[in-house]
């Protein structure tokens, strides 16, 4: 009997494959028959995955793709699609090769490609960008989708007037369950049905609650009734608004001291769950892959540091460390951190108008615009601080990077954390030389 052996080997992938995600995992199992109904009538960001199971490189991106879901919970949708399984959900997406990860954004019909590292600091930061466009679109009235919500309110403007529906009904019994016993951000306002400003706070607070639906959670109490929870947190007016933190909760909440108009709340909130997305990592450049994620961000931070041989390991993990320090508080502004040892990216250097200054040196790119900004002051925290605060603002003066474009770098090897080493020197052997030789030598010179 013949065999095909072609055959045999499809089966025995298709009995060995396995999913590469469990349930018990932040990353949310997509398939044909659901992929319709989760991200396509959706109104949340989603990062998709399409991958098989047997392929190399799905399989190096699984820990950074868990913990990139991880850090979205609540704020953007991390899925993944078997195309071993679900050959028809990437169909329409022209997938070709895996892993193919794409990005469903403000228009779920036109899903971005994602050609960026593969990394969780990376895949977070576009997720992030995402989320800021569509509610940046919702608050402007433009369009994004928010789960079928918009506009069943009967006030005929969409998303920006906001869905009551989207407002979490909290009471005595549920309070605990839901915001509690939850990871989400919630901010929850305490009313009374009599009070004149909770009456003017209502509109805003529902089109808050649809712009943020599927990020943060707005919930609204009645204090008149639900008398244990406005006691528990000692409800003295109305409304007041309490801000119960992302993750792991003890109970406590702090005051919210911001405007009451959708926009304030919305930026608050957004402003709030960035608190909770990671610090950026300060990458060093060692190839083309690295340099090319920076400068996809509005602003991408170049420090070039001594070299090692003038700072040895522990001065050099005092700059990466105070680098660290200003992404973590920078971190909002999803900025784009690298460094290079002086002298290893030349051609970087001489485009950003690195050299005179000595080093540590320092300067922050904009590449849509092709203009950079050097560090004049101490490369220091409050130099460095100062220097950024002003570029955050819009102000401090820039240049255009030299030749209109940035530079292809160097591949290079990373640094291995250690120490510098001298080179070794050439021992030469003088045994051989007859050193009345050379006396004569040098009285037939003079």
């Amino acid at each position: 009997m013949e065999i095909n052996t072609g055959w045999l080997v499809v089966a025995f992938l298709a009995a060995t494959a396995h999913a590469l995600y469990s349930p018990s995992d932040d990353v949310i199992e997509l398939t044909s028959t659901n992929f319709q109904q989760k991200v396509i009538q959706s109104g949340d960001v989603w990062l998709v995955e399409f991958y098989a199971p047997w392929c190399g490189h799905c399989k190096n991106l699984v820990p950074e793709w868990k913990k990139a879901a991880t850090a979205l919970k609540g704020v953007a949708k991390v899925g993944a699609v078997d195309m071993t399984a679900h050959q028809s959900v990437g169909g329409p997406y022209n997938v070709r090769g895996f892993p193919t990860i794409k990005v469903f954004g403000l228009n779920k019909d036109k899903p971005e490609d994602y050609n960026g590292a593969r990394s969780a600091q990376a895949l977070v930061d576009s997720a992030m960008q995402q989320v800021q466009k569509v509610v940046k679109a919702r608050l402007s009235g433009k369009g994004g989708k928010s789960g079928g919500s918009g506009g069943s309110g009967g006030q005929g403007s969409g998303s920006k007037a906001g869905n009551k529906d989207d407002v979490i009904e909290l009471t005595d019994g549920n309070f605990e369950d839901k915001v509690l016993n939850s990871d989400d951000l919630w901010l929850v306002e305490f009313f009374a049905p009599w009070c004149g400003h909770c009456k003017r706070l209502e509109p805003e607070w529902a089109s808050a609650a649809t712009e943020l639906k599927g990020k943060v959670k707005l919930g609204a109490l009645d204090a008149t009734v639900h008398t244990v929870m406005a006691s528990r947190y000692q409800i003295q007016g109305f409304p007041t608004i309490k801000v119960f933190a992302a993750g792991k909760k003890d109970g406590d909440a702090t005051n919210y001291e911001g405007g009451r108009t959708a926009s304030d709340i919305v930026q608050y909130a957004l402003d709030a769950v960035a608190e909770n997305i990671p610090p950026p990592e300060v990458l060093e450049v060692v190839g083309a892959e690295v340099m090319k994620t920076c400068s996809e961000k509005q602003l991408c931070v170049v420090s070039f540091l001594p070299h090692i041989l003038d700072t040895g390991a522990s001065g050099r993990n005092q700059y990466l460390t105070q680098l660290r320090g200003m992404g973590e508080k920078y971190k909002k502004k999803m900025w784009g951190w690298v460094w290079a040892e002086a002298g290893a990216q030349s051609e970087l250097e001489e485009a950003l108008g690195i050299g005179g200054f000595g080093y540590p040196a320092m300067a922050a790119v904009n590449s849509r615009k092709m203009k950079y900004a050097t560090l004049k002051g101490s490369f220091s925290e409050s130099g460095i601080n100062e220097f950024l605060r002003e570029l955050s603002v819009g102000r401090g003066s820039t240049a255009p990077v030299k030749g209109a474009a940035l530079p292809e770098v160097q591949t290079i090897d990373p640094w291995d954390g250690k120490d510098g080493q001298l080179p070794e020197e050439e021992e030469w052997d003088l045994s051989d030389v007859e050193l009345d030789d050379l006396e004569e030598d040098t009285k037939d010179e003079l």
